[in-house]
């Protein structure tokens, strides 16, 4: 038996099959300063059904995400101008932005790092290097999950 998502009240309910949400539709930018790291994560995504933009610093990070609205930023935390916390902190607390997913990609394994981050509003954790399975697990269930809530905001708007 499927897993099945129903959405609405009992009048004009809608079933959703969360393996059936088409990834093609969501948008993912790519934030790391590191030239070779981004290429690797670039080549690793590559074999999602998405769409794929890049940043090379949080300042170009923030510029992309107001204009692209992407539905996951896969962000790198030590960079240049703008570090991953203070891109986070400010997506987060932008209204316009808030819901985006945002996966911090570290190499920092303190705990307290982990804590700053989480306290920045980051969604979930890859750390480098980088395996290519958990990314792309990690990223699919995400995704999925951001589709699927914008699908219920969109179902929302149309029952009113």
């Amino acid at each position: 038996m499927k897993d099945q998502i129903t959405v609405g009240g009992s009048k004009g309910a809608a079933e959703v099959d969360p393996a059936a949400i088409d990834l093609s539709e969501a948008l993912v930018l790519l934030v790391d300063d590191n030239a070779q790291n981004l290429e690797l994560i670039q080549a690793y995504m590559e074999s999602m059904p998405c769409r794929l933009i890049t940043a090379r610093d949080g300042l170009e990070a923030m510029q992309l995400i107001e204009s692209s609205r992407p539905d996951l930023v896969l962000l790198d935390v030590m960079m240049p101008k703008m570090s991953g916390f203070e891109v986070c902190s400010k997506v987060k607390a932008n209204p316009n932005t808030r819901d985006t997913v945002i996966v911090m990609v570290t190499a920092l394994h303190e705990v307290a790092d982990m804590e700053r981050a989480v306290e920045c509003g980051t969604d979930d954790f890859v750390t480098k290097p980088v395996n290519k399975l958990e990314l792309l697990t990690r990223v699919r269930g995400l995704l999925s999950l951001r589709l699927l809530k914008k699908r219920l905001a969109e179902l929302s708007r149309e029952g009113e």
